[in-house]
């Protein structure tokens, strides 16, 4: 088994098929939207392929580390930046293929109108153990 992360980019990604901005759907297409989802997770948990999956706010603060004794530096929020994450889900499947099956199932939750969204989704492979070094 492979642990994967699925991205939703609410910004950033490629253009999706039904482009509308999530903030101008209707309360009914939001909910759908939701479901679908839910669906799809409660789906993936019964095949024992969901790990786990959260959408998440637009706020947000780029914090890093700024020297002994001193506080963290944060820059932001950055809800005007190009790139939004709106939720992510870690799937443990077979392989790749099964990943992007997935993946491609899920870029179909409904969007404005009820219709499918056909977004992109950010495939990414856990990073597995590191490579050994040998001298």
């Amino acid at each position: 088994m492979a642990k994967y992360l699925l991205l939703k980019h609410y910004r950033g990604a490629p253009a999706s098929v039904n482009d509308v901005p999530m903030d101008r759907w209707t309360p009914e297409e939001i909910s759908a939207h939701m479901q679908y989802m839910q669906d799809f997770a409660d789906r993936l948990e019964k095949t024992g392929e969901f790990v786990d999956g959260q959408a998440l706010a637009p706020e947000g603060a780029w914090v890093r580390y700024d020297g002994e004794g001193r506080p963290p530096v944060t820059d932001g929020p950055f809800a005007e930046t190009k790139d939004l994450i709106a939720g992510w889900m870690i799937i443990d499947v077979d392989g790749y293929d099964r990943a992007v099956e997935l993946a491609g199932e899920l870029s179909a939750a409904p969007g404005a109108g009820g219709k499918p969204i056909h977004e992109w989704l950010e495939v990414r492979p856990f990073l597995s153990a590191p490579p050994t070094v040998t001298e």
